[in-house]
């Protein structure tokens, strides 16, 4: 049945600094009959990923920003309610990228259907999703891990980097994660296969710290934090190592230019090659990246956590909390129930 309305957040005005409650504000849009050619999708599931903080910055980037008084938006899993399109049909499932909202009309570009029997539906915002699909290309394609080698993950119990380590344990790598509790370096080596995990807030000197749990050095930085963590990477990379740039974190929220690496002098002698992706720039990998995955699932070596917030007003809560590391594995937002059609 369509909905009179659809409840939606927008962005009320642009942060400074670490966004707050009052950079968001719920409204409610009409919901318009479909045409011919479209469908209506209720959604279940939404994602709060860390990029969304810079396309809040009215600035030029990979990505459009979001605009001011209009909704946000970013992955969502929903349920097709209403239909008049050809390939889709009520009930089917669907992945698209009109979260931060309750429903949304669509002639069906950029979506896609989700089998419900593979996975959990959410796992497709997650492991098998964007989060999941970004670990892969830059561990793989990007850092050209081979095996044998020695990986350094840092935010290696967030959403990235949690399946960053468990496809370079599959790939016969020694792995070392950070993160920022004693909960999740232990869900690191009891569950993510981790060989050692430092818990950075109680580490002191971060350089020593990897340096003890590599000694020998890293083959491959998967970066994910910047600041300190890139700091500690470079001081014990080896020769021809790789620095994969995916995210830096504790730099979103600054009001002011941080200071760069005062060690970045080492890219010389040591012969790294540090580069930035996007996951979308790899969408080529993602029938590859599927079956991989699919099959270590099947094998017991890749698992995943998910944190969970309910209702879409609690969102902007949702996405302050990935900041704080509220999160252990993928930040998702349950907007509504799992099925209605």
């Amino acid at each position: 049945m369509r909905p009179a309305v659809s409840r939606e957040i927008r962005l009320r005005e642009r942060p400074v600094g670490l966004p707050t409650a009052e950079t968001f504000e719920m409204a409610e849009a009409p919901v318009a009959e479909i045409k011919e050619g479209q469908f209506l999708v209720r959604n279940i599931w939404m994602s709060v990923d860390p990029y969304m903080r810079g396309r809040m910055m009215d600035r030029r980037s990979y990505v459009a920003p979001f605009e001011v008084g209009q909704p946000l938006a970013g992955g969502c899993v929903g349920q097709v309610v209403e239909s008049k399109h050809d390939r889709y049909r009520a009930g089917d499932y669907v992945l698209g990228m009109n979260g931060w909202r309750e429903y949304w009309i669509t002639s069906g570009a950029g979506v896609g259907k989700i089998d419900p029997k593979l996975a959990p539906i959410q796992a497709h915002l997650g492991v098998l999703g964007m989060p999941g699909l970004t670990a892969y290309a830059g561990l793989l394609k990007v850092g050209a891990l081979k095996e044998g080698e020695s990986v350094f993950v840092s935010g290696a119990a967030g959403a990235v980097g949690s399946v960053v380590c468990q496809i370079a344990k599959a790939k016969g790598a020694r792995v070392v994660g950070s993160t920022g509790s004693a909960e999740k370096a232990a869900w690191l080596k009891s569950e993510a296969g981790a060989d050692e995990a430092i818990n950075y807030r109680d580490a002191g000197d971060l350089t020593k710290a990897v340096a003890k749990a590599l000694p020998e050095g890293i083959d491959v930085y998967f970066e994910n934090v910047g600041g300190a963590h890139f700091d500690a990477a470079l001081a014990n990379m080896k020769d021809f190592g790789r620095i994969v740039v995916c995210g830096m974190i504790s730099q979103y929220n600054a009001t002011s230019a941080e200071p760069g690496p005062s060690n970045l002098g080492l890219v010389i002698p040591r012969r790294l090659r540090i580069q930035g992706f996007i996951v979308t720039d790899h969408a080529d990998l993602r029938d590859q990246f599927l079956a991989d995955m699919g099959g270590w699932i099947g094998q017991g070596k890749l698992k995943w956590r998910e944190t969970v917030v309910e209702g879409l007003d609690k969102a902007p809560e949702a996405f302050l909390g990935l900041f704080r590391g509220d999160n252990l594995g993928k930040m998702l937002v349950k907007v509504g129930p799992d099925a209605v059609v």
